[in-house]
């Protein structure tokens, strides 16, 4: 669990055993809401699994997920269906294959930062390499579209650190690159433990850094929204 994570859960491996269980319930809900929808004539436009890592399920628990939605589900007119892939350590490249094979287009690989000592400050368990291998297995396994997240404000980084996590997504050439400013949750440990947290005025270098290097490389803002207790109120942007 990320330290600046607030959603009420638990590490997997705590608790696998509630895994099998919390899918059986939710392959239910999906086939229940699947014939509502049939018996109101409404068409699915977009699917979006995910939000923390939903591939924390093992490749045949995300394929009995992905199968039920698609048994479940009119998709004839859904023009973008997601998985939130997340953190690096819980995707390999069999996975990646699996979840294209059932329709999936678009893939988001989230780094955060591709600093190492970052993403340990963070309480990820992968590198800044470990990123970019998941990220060739996701252009061999045929995603047309790659979302990536990266976070300004994060314990431990600062300015050049993220310019240079940026230049380096950018590199890689994302379809999409989501700007997230840091917010500090209550529920979250970092609410608790606030040691080196980037200045409100260091954040703002990186939110122009960040707008003027997307705006530059081709990229164009798409959405934005706001959370409470973010670092400077400033905003999450898609790109």
């Amino acid at each position: 669990r990320c330290a600046y994570c607030s959603f009420v859960s638990r590490t997997v491996g705590q608790k696998s055993e509630l895994m099998e269980p919390y899918l059986e319930a939710l392959c239910r809900e999906i086939s229940v809401t699947g014939a509502l929808l049939r018996n109101s004539s409404r068409k699915v436009r977009t699917i979006y699994i995910g939000g923390g890592t939903s591939t924390t399920l093992t490749r045949d628990q995300m394929d009995r997920l992905l199968c039920t939605l698609r048994e479940s589900f009119d998709l004839s007119r859904c023009v973008e269906f997601t998985v939130e892939g997340g953190r690096p350590d819980t995707l390999d490249q069999e996975k990646l294959e699996a979840i294209a094979a059932r329709g999936v287009g678009r893939m988001s690989i989230n780094p955060q930062t591709m600093t190492d000592s970052v993403l340990r400050a963070c309480g990820r368990r992968h590198t800044g390499e470990d990123i970019r291998r998941v990220f060739a297995y996701a252009r061999q396994a045929g995603y047309g579209s790659i979302n990536m997240d990266l976070i300004a404000g994060l314990p431990t980084d600062g300015y050049e650190g993220f310019c240079r996590s940026l230049r380096e997504v950018v590199a890689l050439d994302p379809e999409n690159i989501t700007v997230h400013t840091l917010a500090i949750k209550k529920g979250a440990d970092l609410y608790e433990n606030r040691q080196g947290l980037p200045s409100q005025q260091e954040v703002a270098k990186m939110v122009d850094f960040a707008n003027e290097t997307l705006a530059k490389a081709g990229y164009h803002p798409y959405y934005l929204y706001r959370q409470k207790y973010m670092s400077g109120s400033f905003e999450n942007v898609g790109w």
